[in-house]
């Protein structure tokens, strides 16, 4: 179960690194399209035609082929994105104030344990924990 677990967090994980949008699963008919062409036209396999765009060989394609780029814009996973939030603060030249600190009055203790005479509470679990 653990192993099954960590299998599925693990899948999680990466899904999620790569981004998904709605868009990308939409346009995955677009990609399938596109490898059929790659694979009549250069015969290429399917995993090449992922190596071309998407891998090492992504920039030696692109330069190659420029009159594929619209069909390479419409290819799903091709998004830039930047999931920083922006963090604003304004400084306006006025001191921050002064913060006040409260002194610290140790207070003795107003609780002490005592042993109950009844028999029924006599288990050592169920008794609260004493001073030393």
């Amino acid at each position: 179960m653990v192993k099954v677990l960590s299998f599925m967090l693990s899948a999680l994980l990466l899904l999620q690194s790569a981004n998904p949008d709605v868009d990308d699963v939409l346009q995955l008919n677009d990609l399938l399209e596109h490898a059929r062409f790659h694979s009549d036209k250069y015969g290429d396999s399917f995993l090449t035609f992922l190596s071309k765009h998407y891998g090492a060989l992504e920039q030696d394609h692109k330069q190659t082929h420029q009159e594929e780029r619209s069909q390479h814009e419409e290819l799903p996973f091709n998004h830039q994105a930047c999931n920083h939030p922006a963090l604003f603060f304004v400084l306006t030249g006025k001191p921050l104030p002064t913060l006040r600190s409260v002194n610290m009055v140790a207070t003795p203790a107003n609780f002490f344990y005592q042993d109950s005479a009844s028999s029924f509470e006599q288990f050592e679990i169920f008794q609260p924990p004493r001073f030393a």
